[in-house]
C-alpha cells in the first residue's frame, strides 16, 4: 500500500416515536432556534455580511 487512508462515512436512520410532552418539548425548541437563526440572519444581512470576529467580540 501506498500509506492512503480510505475515508468511510456511514449514516443512519431512525424514527422518533415521542409522546405529547415530548412533542411540545421539541416544538419549542425548533421553535427558538428558528427565531435565533431568522434574527442574526437578518442582522447579518442589515451590517452586509461582517466576519464571524467582529460579531464575537
Amino acid at each position: 500500500m501506498t500509506g492512503k487512508k480510505i475515508i468511510r462515512e456511514k449514516g443512519y436512520k431512525f424514527r422518533l416515536y415521542p409522546n405529547k410532552k415530548q412533542k411540545i418539548l421539541i416544538n419549542k425548541s425548533v421553535g427558538c432556534t428558528r427565531y435565533v437563526y431568522n434574527h442574526f440572519l437578518s442582522k447579518a444581512k442589515e451590517d452586509k455580511y461582517k466576519t464571524y470576529t467582529e460579531y464575537s467580540k
